[in-house]
């Protein structure tokens, strides 16, 4: 019996994978996926997930080109227009939609709402979806330029590019020999949805404090997702409340502003830093989170995963238009330079503002206040560094 071929194959159809594979597809690349188990079906009436990620424009426009984003929106997503952040009362900086003339920031989408979404639409562009599935063995084959596959079941199939999308513990990655640089953040963050006495209005704020930042992401209705960063010790305490009593912690613990909440669902996970030593390998390339992992504070995540599948589809469809081969690595290496830098700075800056804020030494707490203060006053200075930080 032949062994199935596939011009790529993307191990991990979770949000950016999904998207890989949508827009590869759109592209006429024969595209499979494995996964190891199916999004749960969209259920309006449910209650938010407690996974929420802040979809920047840059990122909508990609959700758009694989004609993603109109299903999102017919679901539930909430835009933002107006970001505000602060130590002291005094020293807000404030960031709106208004300074850039554009509608809004971006969105706040529940992962599972864009994880249907996208299943859905890798379904209706004919992606090859081998679900429930894991990757068991990957081995190349220098000869024939390719990758031979065996999934857990014992199917077999062959690719010309092996795609991890698979997560910051990523198959692919160590598969391939690819080692990774990074530490532990000695944190870890509590993502509460909750159910506010008022309408949350579209502006997403940050306090810092002694032991890390408090955070408030705006959601449809009267939902809105606070965001608890503690020693690990802390949170696992946290873990441990009632949600009657979580409610209580949270007046306790959060600027007044956050109003009267009720606790629906929580659930927390530690603060890591990973970068991969490299991003492509012969017929071998990452992206998301396989390729990188960054401090939360900014909610960049999966946008800078976004911008990978951006990157890697204008790559290898450029090197096809020329008849190159897209799958080598002096095709892949042009992918790598792209994102590799503009995700280093990325994580870079995310650490030193969470060092700077993180460390309680009074020079260095009246310096990062000044230094808000002179942002808020930044003009231009401010307009670039939204502008970077949406990707535009």
């Amino acid at each position: 019996m032949q062994t199935e071929h596939f011009d790529v194959v993307i191990n991990g159809g979770g949000m950016v994978g999904a998207a890989l594979a949508c827009g590869l597809r759109q592209q006429n690349f024969r595209v499979a996926v494995i996964e190891r188990r199916e999004p749960e079906p969209y259920v309006p009436s449910s209650l938010p997930d407690v996974r929420i990620s802040a979809i920047s424009r840059t990122s909508v426009a990609l959700l758009e080109e694989i004609g993603a984003w109109s299903e999102i929106l017919a679901r539930r997503c909430a835009p933002y227009r107006q970001l505000e952040t602060w130590e002291w009362q005094s020293a807000k900086t404030e960031f709106s939609a208004a300074l850039l003339n554009l509608p809004e920031l971006g969105f706040m989408v529940e992962n599972q709402v864009l994880q249907r979404v996208l299943w859905e639409r890798m379904q209706a562009l004919s992606v090859t979806l081998f679900c429930p599935a894991t990757l068991d063995t990957m081995t190349y084959l220098p000869e024939q330029e390719k990758w031979a596959v065996v999934l857990d079941q014992g199917t077999a199939i062959t690719c010309s590019l092996l795609v991890g999308a698979d997560g910051a513990h990523s198959q692919v990655r160590q598969g391939a020999g690819i080692g990774i640089q990074g530490w532990d953040y000695q944190q870890s963050c509590m993502l509460i949805s909750v159910e506010c006495e008022q309408e949350p209005g579209d502006t997403t704020w940050q306090q810092f404090t002694s032991h890390g930042p408090r955070a408030f992401l705006p959601l449809y209705d009267r939902y809105a997702s606070l965001v608890w960063y503690d020693s690990a010790a802390r949170i696992e305490q946290l873990k441990k409340l009632t949600p009657t009593q979580l409610d209580e912690a949270i007046v306790q613990h959060f600027p007044a502003r956050v109003g009267k909440v009720k606790t629906l669902r929580s659930g927390a996970f530690p603060l890591t830093r990973r970068h991969a030593t490299a991003y492509v390998k012969p017929g071998i390339a990452l992206v998301g989170d396989a390729a990188h992992t960054i401090n939360p504070l900014a909610g960049q995540g999966v946008n800078l995963g976004y911008r990978d599948v951006d990157a890697l589809i204008d790559v290898l469809v450029s090197a096809r238009r020329t008849t190159m081969p897209w799958w080598r690595l002096e095709t892949l290496k042009r992918y790598q330079r792209k994102r590799h830098a503009d995700n280093l700075i990325m994580q870079t800056g995310m650490d030193v503002f969470y060092f700077a804020f993180s460390n309680q030494h009074a020079p260095l707490e009246i310096l990062r206040n000044v230094g808000l203060m002179a942002a808020q006053r930044g003009g231009w200075l401010k307009r670039k560094a939204l502008s970077y930080a949406l990707g535009l």
